[in-house]
């Protein structure tokens, strides 16, 4: 089954063609040719504008991990031979602090859906069943419906090909390399939830998200290894998307405060 057949996907897909369409329409005498790949452009801008909010909690996020950090390796540290109390505790921690350790996660999941419509309008023939009329633009020669794999397999790779998408790549990597260092902030590893006991306890676990937020710091580098294998209209939205990530994040971690010192919490958690 095609997953762009599935009505929500498909009106989705819909409403990003009539969006892209209409913008492209709009840039066209101003910018010619290149009006279909500025569009898939300033619609990630006005996607990305509409998420603001979810950059928000990003950054409130970091910074109640930042703060709850003392908290959280003093608990490791006492229950470290009762790790189900252990596990417990770290529950109430994040309760009394109204944070959630899957706050991280919101920004990576909102854009999923926006990056699944940008590639559909590049590999479907027809959308709302008329002709994808998109599938005939170009950026420098090269069809925005096209990738980088496509050409390499194909034999049609070519100089332009080869700069537009190492542009891309090295965009994308170099953003990747200052979002890590610079917004990144240590996390402390919450240990595995311990197997369940023979008494049949089912008290609440939490989850071990050390591996998960290591693995989305390194996203954004897999990205660049994932731009050669999509559309190249969906290159362009994910270089775009990433630059503009991490303009947010150094814009609202100034904003909120993300990089002063947080409040003391080394002081000893309850029993």
């Amino acid at each position: 089954m095609n997953i762009y057949e599935f009505l929500p996907i498909r009106l989705l897909v819909e409403a990003a063609y009539s969006a892209v369409t209409s913008i492209s329409s709009f840039l066209e005498p101003l910018t010619g040719g290149f009006s279909a790949a500025l569009a898939v452009i300033v619609l990630t801008v006005l996607v990305r504008a509409v998420l603001i909010p979810v950059g928000v909690s990003q950054v409130r996020a970091g910074i109640t991990r930042k703060r709850l950090g003392p908290k959280i390796s003093e608990l490791q540290t006492k229950y470290k031979k009762q790790p189900e109390l252990m596990q417990q505790k770290l529950m109430d921690l994040y309760k009394e602090e109204n944070a959630s350790p899957f706050a991280g996660c919101l920004p990576v999941l909102a854009q999923m859906p926006v990056l699944m419509a940008v590639y559909g309008l590049f590999i479907n023939s027809t959308i709302g069943g008329h002709a994808n009329d998109l599938l005939g633009h170009t950026i420098f020669g090269l069809p925005l419906s096209t990738s980088f794999v496509k050409l390499f397999s194909t034999g049609e790779l070519t100089g332009t090909a080869i700069t537009v998408y190492l542009v891309l790549v090295v965009l994308i990597a170099v953003v990747a390399g200052f979002s890590r260092h610079l917004l990144t902030p240590p996390a402390p590893e919450t240990p595995a939830a311990p197997a369940p006991t023979r008494n049949g306890s089912d008290a609440p676990q939490t989850p071990d998200l050390s591996g998960v937020m290591k693995t989305l710091s390194f996203m954004p580098f897999l990205t660049a290894i994932f731009a050669l294998f999509v559309p190249l209209a969906a290159a362009l939205y994910l270089a775009t998307t990433t630059t503009w990530t991490l303009c947010e994040r150094l814009v609202l971690g100034r904003v909120l405060g993300a990089n002063e010192p947080q409040p003391d919490t080394n002081s000893r958690v309850a029993d």
